[in-house]
């Protein structure tokens, strides 16, 4: 099981890097994810949140466990809903993101063959919410500066939590 990186790790914040070897410790790590994924009651964990820059990310959204590997983002409805998020890496603290409805996706599996499908509905929000994970893009991103503002003490005890 990994630890949990919280708001104010740098790692978070990090570029990451293209996943190249699609090898036994690849899946080892991908398993261990889902453990941990599974463990904190999430629905998905990216890379960066257990402390690692590369592009890959789990997720299940009543399906079974799926390993999402270099994803890209080929399409986006320009129909939106909204709904609340909330994140392994921002504790008790759950915020309203408006987030595409459909969208056309392309990754690699853990063999590294390559998938293309289209999501739409809490399967594309669990998708968008993961892969934005993996530029440093964060959920109080997502929101107004007013509604970070009203987090600001929440998100500050986080950080102090995560240093001690």
């Amino acid at each position: 099981m990994y630890k949990i990186r919280v708001f104010g790790d740098p790692v978070l914040r990090r570029p990451t890097k293209l996943v190249t070897k699609f090898d036994e410790n690849l899946k080892r790590i991908i398993g261990r994810m889902i453990e941990t994924m599974y463990y904190y009651d999430g629905v998905g964990l990216a890379a960066p949140q257990v402390g690692i820059s590369q592009k890959f990310f789990v997720m299940d959204v009543g399906d079974g466990p799926l390993a999402v590997i270099n994803p890209e983002i080929l399409e986006t409805s320009n129909e939106t809903e909204t709904a609340e998020e909330g994140c392994l890496s921002f504790p008790d603290i759950f915020v309203e993101i408006e987030r595409s409805k459909r969208i056309r996706v392309k990754y690699q599996n853990v063999h590294g063959e390559f998938v293309e499908e289209e999501l739409e509905g809490y399967p594309a929000r669990v998708f968008q919410h993961e892969f934005d994970h993996l530029n440093g893009v964060l959920i109080i991103d997502r929101i107004s500066p007013a509604k970070r503002l009203l987090l600001r003490k929440k998100l500050m005890d986080i950080t102090k939590a995560a240093r001690r």
